[in-house]
């Protein structure tokens, strides 16, 4: 094998593995934003649902408080 590999890359190998290397850092730094994202909106959509489950409970409160509405009675009409 006459074709031997030299301790040095060529510019052209030494621009790709920059490029390989920061296409891997921002990939990396775009999973972390994604992965903080869902754990913000997953905190939201817990305090959110907190707020919605203490307002049926005292929505429920205040109807149970309140006296049982009687049954209206429907007229009837008497024709003529």
């Amino acid at each position: 094998m006459s074709a031997k590999k030299t301790a040095e890359l060529s510019p052209e190998g030494i621009a790709r593995s920059d490029r390989k290397r920061l296409a891997a850092e921002d990939g990396a730094r775009a999973r972390a934003d994604v992965e903080k994202q869902a754990i913000e909106v997953r905190k939201n959509m817990a305090r959110l649902r907190e707020i919605r489950e203490a307002k049926e409970a005292a929505d429920a409160a205040l109807q149970a408080a309140l006296p049982a509405q009687a049954a209206k009675k429907r007229s009837r009409k008497t024709a003529r």
